[in-house]
Parts: structure tokens; sequence; C-alpha cells
């Protein structure tokens, strides 16, 4: 039987991380919300700028992301910048957590998004760039735009 791909509902992605760091592991993980916090990702209202997982207790808590209060929430309503626990299996949060302990090493979260109906956060092991890799990333990312026009502009000539 052919197994269907997962429907996903991007919500916000932290294009900033893939700049920033040189990711070197994916992980994709549930996060434990509040109602008011789910209605207001399903708005389509986040951001991950600044967001970072770190471990309490063993285990992974994902800080510093913004998901604005709900509008029509009342009394009920959630703090914008909460400490959200992750859902991650006990070997998963081990590996990232011995491999984000080595130095220059963070956890980042790279996309928030709605799987089957549930909220999943994609969460990445990364190691900060230095400046030069970072004009290193512009430069490649400029030359692939260039290579793409080149390309379209002999298409429309020549198709």
């Amino acid at each position: 039987m052919a197994q269907e791909k997962k429907k996903r509902t991007l919500v916000a992605s932290n294009k900033k991380a893939r700049y920033e760091y040189l990711i070197e592991d994916t992980v994709e993980a549930g996060l434990v919300l509040t109602g008011t916090e789910v209605k207001a990702l399903r708005q389509g209202r986040a951001s991950l700028a600044e967001g970072y997982a770190v471990e309490y207790g063993g285990e992974l808590w994902l800080e510093n992301v913004h998901i604005p209060e709900y509008t029509q929430g009342t009394w009920t309503n959630h703090a914008a910048r909460r400490r959200r626990k992750l859902l991650l299996h006990r070997e998963q949060i081990d590996k990232m957590v011995a491999k984000a302990e080595q130095a220059g090493h963070t956890i980042v979260p790279l996309s928030l998004y709605f799987s089957e109906g549930r909220a999943k956060v994609e969460i990445a092991l990364a190691k900060g760039k230095k400046i030069h890799d970072k004009r290193q990333t512009l430069r490649e990312r400029q030359d692939r735009r260039e290579a793409d026009r080149a390309m379209s502009a002999h298409l429309k000539r020549h198709g």
C-alpha cells in the first residue's frame, strides 16, 4: 500500500537560523500547547526568530518563541513568550543534548507547522557560522538566483 504524504500547513519558518547557523541534524518534535496558543497558530501568527531549545530536568523546552495572544481569548489567554515543552523520545533528547553540550552548538527551531492537525516544530542541532561562512552563504544564494534567471531567460528566448 502506498503511504500518503503528510499534509503540512506551515505557520512560521526561521530563515535567520539557516543564515546564522550551520545545520547539522534535524528532528520533528511535538509541542505541548494551550488552547489559545493553538488558535493563534491556526491564524498563522508566530515568530521563531530568537527561539532556542534548552534542557531542564531531562526534558527539552522551547524558549523565546513568540506566539501572540489570541485576539478573541479571555482571561485564559497565554503568555506570548512562555517556555513550551517539546515532545521527543528519550533517545532523541539524549542525543540532541549530548551534541548541544559541545562548544559552539545549540538547538534552534527551523519551522513551526501543523501535520495531520497536530502542532509540530522542526528543531535542528546547529553550529554558529563565522562571518566569512555567512558571506559564502550569501554568495551561493546570489549565484543560484543568477543561474535561475539566466536559465529562464534562455528558455523564454528559445522555448
